[in-house]
């Protein structure tokens, strides 16, 4: 089956979600109904379905205007390495081309797949948390 892409939440559910986090075994994937509000809540989101599973995830945060932050970007592993990422992310970053800054934080796993998007790591800089999660 083709996959299919969607700018929209509405098609979403707590399980598809649940499902979709718990295929790259995130913890936050025990929590599908805080992860519901939160999609809902995104400034932009971006999905990727084979059929009705929902294979890929991206969502942005922004403040509107100067700064965006890609804080989720999945997709479920029988499902990488056939450049949906790429096209989900690519799409975000047109989204916000005129933004003066775009951040995520990536696993050290995907720092390179990150990069070829023209992300770097930025010199005396150190993401820092305070999350139950972790």
């Amino acid at each position: 089956m083709a996959i299919s892409y969607a700018s929209t939440t509405r098609d979403i559910t707590r399980d598809d979600l649940q499902t979709l986090f718990h295929s790259v075994e995130w913890d936050s994937g025990s929590y599908p109904d805080e992860l519901l509000q939160a999609i809902q809540g995104s400034h932009s989101v971006m999905t990727a379905w084979d059929g009705r599973r929902l294979i890929g995830l991206v969502n942005a945060l922004s403040d509107g205007v100067l700064t965006v932050y890609f804080h989720y970007m999945l997709i479920d592993p029988e499902y990488q390495g056939r450049g949906i990422g790429k096209v989900m992310m690519d799409h975000m970053l047109d989204q916000y081309k005129t933004y003066q800054t775009k951040v995520l934080i990536a696993y050290p796993d995907v720092v390179e797949f990150y990069g070829k998007l023209g992300f770097q790591k930025e010199e005396g800089t150190t993401p820092l948390f305070i999350s139950d999660l972790i």
